[in-house]
């Protein structure tokens, strides 16, 4: 079977969905890889690298989509509200698609790709087994979030993070205050450790205390208890209005000590939730640095604005966007690798495994033979049950 690896179009985007290394495994498993020309290049992988590997590299995008049995790619077309759309053209029925595909996102994107005919994989659906760790991407993305969103609000705070003892006198290191502790927030909290602050963390996920003081980071316990915190997956689950507003004004003191603010809360299909109000923000010392790595669903922080980095109350809030592709290298390092032992366990033989036959194929596939077949998205989504017209072998 041949992989097709096109260039990412989405603006700003600098990872690449193979990295030449992981070229040889996939050879030894039968696969052949095409590349786009210069699909590499702004990771740091140029075209000569792929080509000592084995891969062939292709003159265009065309190229690629025609001869390849599987697109492997980052962000795909409900991820790439911005050029994937262009992509759709370039699909053809029984093709197979693996990438972030945003699937609790658009419904009427998600049928567009559907009507193409691909057989398509969405990696944020990965199950969170022990089995699949290695295949997750989501993982792979947070930690290096978490770890890029500490450095860039560490260049921008006016003060420096570690204690120091100078001829001038001590300096007293910085407070930072990370709210969500997942694995971004997690690998947040060790980087911030490492450069030296204080670090105290809050979770509405009583679990999540632990975490937290296995790295050395302060918990922050709130008199307050969140209802079915997080789902079956792990994830934080929503919850009404009346936790948010007693949770937002018991971090407004916490809040109001910190010296950086990062927040990572995300609920997945959902808005963000609000966690910090804009008069939280008025009572942060003038100088101090928040950072919403939830600013793509909508942000944490009431100010926050998706792709800008402005300054309210003489806080700079920052909220970027797509914050992985700025360390494209070992970003994509790791998703090659995600994506490796995710192909690897989904062709044996040079055939595809049936859905019914393994739990990672069937919680991932998302749509085949013109529909949106993934059970969970269906439910999200409202739509009839799946599967119909005898093809059971789909759930």
């Amino acid at each position: 079977m041949i992989i097709g690896v096109p260039k990412e179009t989405y603006p700003g985007e600098r990872r690449v969905a193979l990295v030449p290394v992981v070229i040889p495994n996939l050879a030894k498993a039968g696969f052949q890889v095409v590349v786009e020309a210069g699909a590499g290049e702004q990771a740091g992988y140029p075209d000569a690298l792929y080509i000592d590997k084995g891969a062939r590299i292709l003159p265009d995008r065309a190229a690629v989509f025609s001869g390849a049995d599987i697109v492997a790619q980052v962000l795909c077309y409900g991820s790439n509200d911005v050029a994937g759309k262009t992509d759709l053209p370039l699909m053809r029925p029984g093709q197979v698609l693996i990438g972030f595909l945003r699937p609790l996102g658009s419904a009427d994107i998600l049928q567009q790709v559907a009507q193409t005919g691909v057989t398509s994989f969405s990696v944020e659906l990965m199950p969170r087994t022990t089995r699949a760790q290695s295949m997750d991407a989501l993982s792979s993305m947070g930690t290096i979030c978490g770890y890029k969103a500490v450095l860039i609000a560490a260049d921008v705070l006016p003060r420096i993070f570690p204690m120091m003892t100078t001829a001038a006198g001590t300096v007293t290191p910085a407070r930072v205050l990370i709210i969500g502790v997942g694995v971004a927030g997690l690998q947040a909290i060790a980087t911030a450790r490492r450069l030296g602050a204080v670090v105290s963390a809050y979770d509405m996920r009583p679990a999540a205390k632990e975490q937290v003081q296995s790295l050395g980071g302060r918990f922050v316990e709130l008199p307050i208890e969140a209802k079915n915190a997080q789902d079956a997956r792990g994830y934080g689950t929503a919850q009404d209005e009346a936790f948010y507003a007693k949770q937002r004004e018991l971090l407004g003191r916490v809040i109001a000590e910190s010296d950086v603010v990062i927040t990572t809360a995300v609920v997945p299909g959902k808005k963000a939730p609000v966690l910090v109000t804009a008069e939280m923000v008025k009572g942060m010392a003038p100088g101090s640095v928040m950072f919403d790595l939830a600013a793509e669903r909508g942000g944490n922080c009431e100010l926050t604005r998706a792709g800008e980095t402005i300054v309210a109350y003489g806080v700079t809030i920052i909220g970027r966007i797509n914050v992985a592709s700025e360390v494209p290298y070992h970003a994509s390092q790791m998703y090659a690798r995600n994506l490796t032992s995710f192909l690897l366990n989904l062709v044996k033989d040079g055939k595809m495994r049936p859905a019914s036959e393994d739990e990672i194929i069937r919680e991932t596939l998302l749509t085949r033979d013109g529909e949106i077949v993934n059970a969970r998205v269906r439910e999200f989504f409202a739509l009839p049950n799946w599967p119909h017209k005898g093809r059971s072998d789909l759930r």
